[in-house]
């Protein structure tokens, strides 16, 4: 059976609907979790900041890593020089859980992103409590009033945001709910193809004071200095770095490419 952004956001909806019964207990926890590391820290250097990914599968490529420890791996990127970890919490498609940010944000001190697809205000809360600083909504999957929602939610929680877009259109929506990265994805959400020229088209346009983030399709450090000429303050990289044998030696190869000022603009502190 084929995969599509449809039916990964029906199978959330239905995890969504099992949490309802815990929402107003995950509400107060959120409000007495401890502070995590600030978002908009991992994007101060001069150098293209990294969001390494914990990932051991997904609906385009299949198994990436079964057996990834994601703690373990989370160290190992930190280790090597990350700005940040990415943690896919979807089970059904990409192998991953709240477990594993939980794990992760115990076993580093660089801000940690929950990437998965957030539908409703209780995974804010969920994701609050695990430890995160920073969750990803995709503009993609979301009406422009739910958007607007969970944006205000995430800020009100102290969570940072990176919004997902894929287009000008999307930027547009995106820009307007003001968050602090906008990440521009090459992989096409209905098709899962990836195609460069996206994040080529768009990411020049994200206005200075935002966050730049190219997602997908990046393995190599020529790849990371293309989306520099093109604007971008980071990168984000996740099946090339679970793959490799050596994951700190990898982050190191990927962390070394300095900004390009006036691509559209260096990122704002």
């Amino acid at each position: 059976m084929s995969v599509s952004l449809q039916s990964i956001l029906k199978t959330t909806q239905e995890r969504v609907s099992a949490l309802a019964p815990r929402r107003a207990a995950l509400e107060r926890a959120a409000a007495d979790a401890a502070e995590a590391p600030r978002w908009r820290d991992a994007f101060d250097g001069p150098s293209v900041a990294l969001i390494a990914e914990v990932k051991r599968r997904s609906p385009s490529a299949g198994a990436i890593a079964p057996g990834l420890d994601a703690a373990r791996q989370a160290a190992a990127y930190a280790a090597g020089g990350a700005s940040a970890i990415s943690v896919l919490t979807d089970g059904p498609h990409f192998g991953g859980s709240l477990d594993d940010l939980e794990r992760v944000r115990a076993a580093v001190t660089v801000p940690v992103l929950r990437k998965d697809f957030i539908l409703d205000p209780v995974q804010l809360f969920e994701t609050r409590v695990a430890g995160a600083s920073a969750v990803l909504l995709i503009v993609r999957a979301l009406e422009d009033a739910r958007l607007r929602e969970l944006a205000r939610l995430a800020a009100e929680l102290g969570l940072g945001r990176l919004v997902e877009v894929h287009d000008r259109a999307e930027l547009d929506r995106a820009v307007a709910v003001e968050p602090e990265a906008i990440g521009v994805n090459s992989r096409d959400l209905d098709t899962f193809t990836v195609d460069p020229a996206r994040v080529e088209a768009v990411l020049p346009a994200v206005p200075a004071g935002i966050v730049a983030v190219a997602e997908s399709g990046i393995a190599t450090a020529d790849d990371v200095t293309r989306a520099a000429g093109w604007g971008a303050d980071a990168v984000l990289v996740g099946t090339a770095l679970a793959r490799a044998a050596n994951p700190a030696e990898a982050v190191r190869a990927l962390s070394c490419i300095t900004r390009v000022p006036g691509a559209r603009g260096v990122a704002a502190r």
